[in-house]
């Protein structure tokens, strides 16, 4: 572990001590800590306004889906993670947060990064997250009669339903999905260097 990473961690475990559940250094010396969800906001505020930080961008937002994940047993079905940069300090942070299977909440951190918003309504859409205080959490990617959430792991591949345009009716509508589902396997496999291993 570099330097620069020890002082990073070093000054997250001074400012907020138990407030982080677990601090992770992963590959390329990301720093990933993990929050409890009713703690985001505002710790979140402070690592944007102390100048020891000073994480004053945020990068993404997105949701994420456990089930099925392996090693994932025993713990919350979603997170949703944030990614800080502080550009006074050239710090990267990854933040996660755990949240509960049956209604995933978490408070926005709109007021801290305005860019959260857009993000926000991206995982509240595909995920189901829902963002506490967000001033405008609707779908941004579905259509507004969409049902379900596209990116969990239970959403079937071939959708709920499909819509289309009936000129008849001057009017989009909405029917039960009429293509069959399929299982996509190559059919040709290829005997060249993509396929060999070098030896062990």
């Amino acid at each position: 572990m570099s330097t620069r990473t020890e002082q990073l961690v070093a000054a997250l475990r001074e400012q907020f001590g138990e407030r982080l559940l677990e601090v992770s250094i992963g590959a390329g010396e990301q720093v990933t800590v993990r929050l409890a969800a009713d703690e985001v906001p505002a710790v979140c505020g402070q690592l944007r306004d102390q100048p020891a930080l000073g994480f004053d961008q945020l990068i993404d937002v997105c949701g994420v889906d456990y089930a099925d994940f392996p090693g994932a047993d025993g713990q919350p079905r979603f997170a949703v993670v944030y990614h800080l940069l502080s550009t006074a300090q050239n710090w990267r942070l990854r933040v996660r947060a755990l949240l509960d299977d049956g209604f995933p909440l978490v408070g926005s951190v709109v007021d801290v990064w305005p860019a959260a918003n857009w993000f926000e309504r991206e995982a509240f859409d595909l995920f189901g997250i829902v963002f506490d205080g967000h001033p405008d959490l609707r779908r941004i990617l579905t259509d507004y009669g969409f049902v379900g959430h596209p990116l969990r792991k239970d959403f079937p591949l071939n959708g709920e339903v499909e819509m289309r345009y009936d000129p008849q009716q001057g009017r989009v509508i909405y029917e039960p999905v009429s293509i069959e589902n399929r299982i996509t396997v190559p059919r040709v496999r290829r005997d060249d260097f993509r396929y060999e291993h070098p030896a062990g």
